[in-house]
């Protein structure tokens, strides 16, 4: 495999006006467009940075020949909506769960899935090594809206759901968009689905006073603290680009993402008879256990959501996720979709007629420790190849190497892998008890430490 000189997990993401500027932005989208030569659609989140990250995308593609949709300020699944359905291409504006200062592009292709490896190649080629297409001046493309989009995006996923069940249940729920792309989309759901919200950081704001962008439990204490306060029914929040949803339970408990995971699993395989479910090699073990108790079938892929959308196109599968609360409902959108995963779990709670904390207490009980430690991209490659080694070296345990190093043993598993968007190992580890997790994801850590220079 031919090693990529810009691109991550799915797109590109840097430093804002730093490393990712205009220019360096207008050339990626004009090597992009060089390729897909039709409509594109762009949109982005809530950052500083995405109005002029916009502005240089659309004058590289449009310079490629291309013409221009531009959607606004919008959650990344919104887009991936629209161009799966109308488009040729598109280019989202987003940094996820980043701090304020990065901003990335996401790109897509016509179904709206994160661009294929080739793809990427030939964009990082024509950006190095040849020219992006430069049309003539009466070639040159032009620009579009649609502010009709995200309306039409909100009422495609209450279209998914019983929505008369759930306005009858008249849900107490608090919300916190974090300050990101869900503020416009969220609140609006939650009010059609006839819940009584309440709203937190859902003012759109790229600084992101209210909390960081990422939906981790010491980012979310108002929120936990404010569902208990008022006794709602379940406390939701969203990353920076809205397409990941973390929940808090009516006592306050944060509900880790893979457990949500597991819940709409079950839902959706009960509803459906059964189905093939797609995940990441990182995805705890109670996905398998549950898919082998409702006619379920597992295909596991290396991290990325991209990787797991593409193979549920491909396999014609049911259901998606990632360990992380990023759900992909296939049917829909070929992407981790925050509004959809929020539907679906309200819908849950109603049909099933009992309180998330439950609900979830009746799902396989598994420990994680999730640590990360700091790693150059240089060494990030030896790094791997040497744990790799020194565990068939040393030990019988099994390895998978789907994605980084996944060490199975009889009592759980360690995965170490490198993230594709820092200079960081992440270790993930999950056993039957707390304190294994705990040892697991510690000796995963120390030997990254042994290799890392």
């Amino acid at each position: 495999m031919v090693e990529k000189r810009l691109f991550g997990t799915f797109g590109v993401r840097r430093t804002a006006n730093d490393v990712l500027t205009p220019e360096f932005a207008s050339r990626l989208a004009a090597s992009y467009g060089s390729i897909v030569q039709g409509t594109v659609a762009i949109g982005g989140d809530t950052r500083t940075s995405t109005p002029m990250l916009k502005q240089a995308i659309t004058a590289g593609l449009l310079s490629s020949g291309c013409d221009v949709v531009d959607l606004g300020i919008l959650p990344t699944p919104a887009i991936q909506y629209a161009v799966r359905n109308y488009y040729d291409g598109g280019i989202i504006v987003t940094a996820s769960h980043n701090p304020p200062k990065y901003n990335g592009l996401k790109f897509v292709d016509e179904f709206g899935i994160g661009t294929p490896d080739d793809m990427e190649l030939e964009v990082e080629r024509l950006y190095f090594d040849d020219e992006p297409t430069r049309v003539s001046w009466d070639k040159i493309g032009q620009i579009f809206t649609n502010e009709s989009l995200i309306d039409e995006y909100i009422d495609e996923t209450l279209k998914r759901v019983d929505v008369e069940a759930i306005k009858a249940r008249k849900l107490k729920v608090v919300v916190d968009c974090g300050s990101g792309a869900g503020s416009f989309t969220a609140p609006y759901i939650l009010k059609k689905l006839g819940c009584e919200v309440t709203t937190l950081n859902c003012q759109a704001d790229g600084f992101f006073p209210g909390r960081d962008p990422e939906p981790i439990e010491p980012n979310l204490q108002d929120l936990i603290n404010t569902v208990k306060d008022l006794g709602a029914d379940i406390g939701l929040a969203h990353d920076g680009d809205a397409d990941r949803t973390i929940c808090i339970d009516e006592k306050g408990n944060f509900v880790l993402g893979d457990k949500t995971f597991a819940l709409v699993e079950r839902q959706m395989l009960k509803e459906n008879g059964g189905g093939i479910i797609v995940t990441t090699v990182a995805t705890s073990q109670a996905i398998y256990d549950i898919a082998e108790e409702y006619n379920g079938e597992v295909i596991a892929t290396a991290v990325g959501d991209l990787l797991v959308a593409r193979e549920l196109k491909e396999r014609d599968g049911l259901f998606g996720g990632e360990e992380n609360g990023g759900l992909i409902f296939p049917d829909f959108i070929y992407g981790r979709d925050a509004a959809m995963t929020v539907a679906k779990i309200l819908e849950t709670l109603v049909k099933e007629d009992k309180p998330l904390s439950e609900l979830i207490g009746e799902l396989p009980v598994y420990y994680q420790e999730k640590l990360k430690i700091e790693c150059p991209d240089d060494q990030k490659q030896e790094v791997m190849s040497n744990i790799a080694q020194e565990i068939k070296d040393t030990t019988d345990f099994k390895l998978d190497t789907t994605d980084g190093v996944k060490i199975l043993k009889d009592d759980g598993w360690v995965i170490i892998r490198p993230s594709g968007t820092e200079p960081i190992f992440r270790c993930f580890a999950e056993s039957d008890s707390q304190d294994k997790a705990n040892e697991m994801a510690n000796w995963g850590i120390s030997l990254v430490e042994k290799y890392r220079k």
